[in-house]
C-alpha cells in the first residue's frame, strides 16, 4: 500500500472503520519490513483500544514490528503469549529473534512448528528465517543440519555463503570452507566480508596452521578497522586465548579490558572480570619478580579491572610503597592520588592526601601538594588529621615561594613554631628566627641531637646579628651541657666574643650541625627539590 494511499484512506475513513485502516496500514507496513513505522501505528491502535494487547493477532503484529525494530526482548514477550504458543507464523518470528539473540537451543525447537510459516514464503522472503535456522544449527554444533537449511538459498547469496563457510570448517572441510569465504570477501556486505575474514583466521588458530604471532598481527588489524559488535567481541575473545597461550599478559589483558569495559559480561561472560582480577593480582604480587616500574605501569594501564575494597586497597599501598622505596616519588603520588580521588572517601582522605602531598612535594611539585589537599578540605577531619595536614600544606607553601602564606598556616598548629623555626633558618632570616627560637630553648641538660640543633642554630643567628650580649648569656647558659657533646667545639667557636668570629669559622661549625631538625618529619620536605623544568605556584 503506497503511503499517501494508506494517509488519504486514515484521512477520509469515518471513526468506526479508522482502527480498520490503520490495521491495513501497519500490516503493509510489516510487509515492507518497516518495523519502527508499524509500531507507531500499531501503538496508536492500542491506545484507541487498550483490549487490542490481548488478541493473538495483534500481539504477532507486535512482535514482528518489534523484531523488525531490533527490541528483541520485548519481541520474545509479545510473541510468547499463550494462543501464539503453536501458530506457526509466531514460531517463524520467534525462531528468527531467538538465533539473532544467539539463544540457539530455543531457536531450534521452533523448527517444526515454524515449518509451515517457511513453506509459505519463497525467494527473499523465504531468507531471513532460514540463515536464522542454520545460525542455530551452526551454535549448536550441526553443521551438516545448518548446510541442509541454507540449499534453499541461491549458491552465490552472500548471507548463505558465510554461514556455509562457518559449517564447513566445523566438518573440517577446508577447501570448501575457503570457497565459500573467499566468495563472501567478493560480493558481501562489510559486516559479511570482515566475518569472513575473522572466520577464517578462527579456523586457521584452531587447527594451528598459522603462527600465533601471525594470528594477533591480523586480529589488531581487524580491531583497529572495526569497533563494536559480535565482529570485535570475536576478535578480543581470539586475542586474549592467544595471548594467555603464549604467556604475553600485557596483550591478554589489554584484549580482557576492552571486553569487560565495552561489552555485556551477562551470561558466558560473567566469568571473565573474576578471572582478569585473578590474573592482574598474580602478575603484581610482591613475589612476581615483575620490576616494581613495570608492575605500577601495569596496574595503572588496567586499574579498573583491579580487585575492590580491602585486597584492592592492599595491592595499591604495596605498589606506592616499593615505588616510594624506589626513589619514583612522582609515579607513587600519582597512583595513590587516583585511590584518593577514586575509592577513598571522608575521613579516611585525611591520612591518604597527607601521604600523596607529601609524595608530590618530594617529587618536587609542591602545587601539585597544594592541590590534593584542597581537592580534600571539605571533609570534617578530628582535630589531629587536620594538624597534620596543615603541616604539610605549610611546608608545601614554602616551597612554592609563599612563605607568609605557610606562616599563617601554621599559627594554630601545635609545635608549628618548630617548623617556622625551620623555614626561617632556610631562609636566613636571622631577626625573626632568633625572636621565634626563644621560646623554644631547651633546658641546659641532657641535651638530645634536636635540642643541640636548636642551641646552635640561635648561636649562628645571634652571631650573624652581632648579638654579643645574648650570645655570652647562651654561653653562659649551654657550654657545661656542650661540654661532653660531639658538638662542643662548634658551640664553643659560635659563642666567643663576636668580634672573634670570621664567616670560615662560622661556615665550618654550621657543617658540624646534627642532622636533626626540629621540624621533624617536616624537614626531609623541606629539603625536596623543584622537578626539572621548575615548578608552578598554586
Amino acid at each position: 500500500m503506497p503511503d499517501a494511499e494508506a494517509w488519504a484512506n486514515l484521512a477520509n475513513t469515518a471513526r468506526d472503520g479508522r482502527q480498520a485502516a490503520r490495521w491495513a496500514y501497519a500490516r503493509s507496513l510489516l510487509g515492507l519490513s518497516r518495523g519502527p513505522e508499524a509500531l507507531g501505528v500499531l501503538e496508536v491502535m492500542r491506545q484507541d483500544d487498550p483490549d487490542l494487547a490481548l488478541v493473538p493477532a495483534y500481539q504477532l503484529a507486535a512482535g514482528i514490528a518489534l523484531t523488525l525494530s531490533g527490541r528483541n526482548v520485548e519481541a520474545l514477550q509479545a510473541l510468547s503469549g499463550q494462543e501464539l504458543s503453536s501458530n506457526p507464523e509466531a514460531c517463524l518470528w520467534r525462531l528468527r529473534t531467538l538465533a539473532k539473540n544467539d539463544l540457539a537451543g530455543d531457536a531450534t525447537r521452533q523448527f517444526n512448528c515454524a515449518l509451515p510459516a517457511i513453506n509459505a514464503r519463497s525467494g527473499e522472503a523465504r531468507a531471513p528465517f532460514v540463515l536464522a535456522a542454520a545460525r542455530a544449527a551452526n551454535m549448536l554444533g550441526r553443521p551438516a543440519l545448518a548446510l541442509q537449511w541454507l540449499q534453499q538459498l541461491p549458491d552465490r547469496h552472500p548471507s548463505a555463503n558465510l554461514l556455509r563457510g562457518k559449517a564447513y570448517l566445523a566438518l573440517n572441510e577446508a577447501q570448501a570452507a575457503r570457497l565459500r569465504l573467499a566468495r563472501v570477501e567478493q560480493s558481501g556486505s562489510p559486516v559479511e566480508r570482515m566475518d569472513a575474514k575473522l572466520s577464517t583466521i578462527e579456523a586457521a588458530v584452531a587447527s594451528r596452521t598459522m603462527p600465533p604471532a601471525a594470528a594477533l598481527q591480523k586480529l589488531d588489524a581487524i580491531r583497529f578497522s572495526w569497533r563494536g559488535g559480535e565482529i570485535e567481541e570475536r576478535a578480543l575473545r581470539l586475542t586474549m586465548q592467544i595471548s594467555e597461550q603464549s604467556h604475553d599478559l600485557r596483550h591478554s589483558l589489554e584484549a580482557g579490558a576492552s571486553l569487560v569495559r565495552y561489552f555485556d559480561l551477562s551470561g558466558t561472560n560473567a566469568a571473565l572480570l573474576p578471572a582478569l582480577r585473578a590474573q592482574l593480582a598474580s602478575a603484581l604480587a610482591p613475589d612476581s619478580g615483575l620490576p616494581i616500574d613495570q608492575a605500577a605501569g601495569l596496574y595503572w594501564d588496567f586499574r579498573d579491572l583491579a580487585p575492590a575494597g580491602a585486597e584492592g586497597d592492599l595491592m595499591v599501598a604495596r605498589l606506592a610503597n616499593g615505588l616510594q622505596a624506589a626513589g619514583l616519588y612522582a609515579r607513587a603520588a600519582e597512583l595513590l592520588g587516583y585511590q584518593l580521588s577514586q575509592r577513598t572517601k571522608d575521613v579516611a582522605q585525611g591520612p591518604l592526601s597527607v601521604r600523596v602531598a607529601s609524595l608530590h612535594i618530594l617529587a618536587g611539585r609542591p602545587d601539585r601538594a597544594l592541590q590534593a589537599l584542597r581537592t580534600t578540605d571539605a571533609v570534617n577531619y578530628p582535630q589531629d588529621m587536620r594538624w597534620e595536614r596543615k603541616r604539610v600544606e605549610a611546608a608545601a607553601l614554602h616551597l612554592a615561594g609563599k612563605s607568609a602564606e605557610a606562616m599563617a598556616v601554621l599559627q594554630d598548629v601545635p609545635d608549628g613554631s618548630r617548623i617556622r623555626t625551620e623555614i626561617l633558618w632556610r631562609k636566613q632570616d636571622w631577626s625573626q628566627l632568633v625572636a621565634a627560637a626563644e621560646p623554644l630553648l631547651p633546658k641546659a641538660k641532657n641535651l638530645t641531637d634536636v635540642d643541640q640543633a636548636v642551641v646552635l642554630r640561635h648561636a649562628i643567628a645571634l652571631a650573624m646579628l652581632g648579638r654579643e650580649d645574648a650570645l655570652a648569656q647562651l654561653r653562659s647558659r649551654y657550654l657545661a651541657a656542650f661540654a661532653s657533646l660531639p658538638t662542643r667545639d662548634s658551640f664553643d667557636t659560635l659563642t666567643r666574643a663576636a668580634g672573634s668570629l670570621d664567616a670560615t669559622s662560622i661556615s665550618k661549625a654550621m657543617a658540624a650541625l646534627p642532622n636533626a631538625s626540629p621540624a621533624g618529619d617536616i624537614a626531609d620536605l623541606l629539603d625536596a627539590k623543584p622537578a626539572a623544568g621548575g615548578q608552578t605556584a598554586a
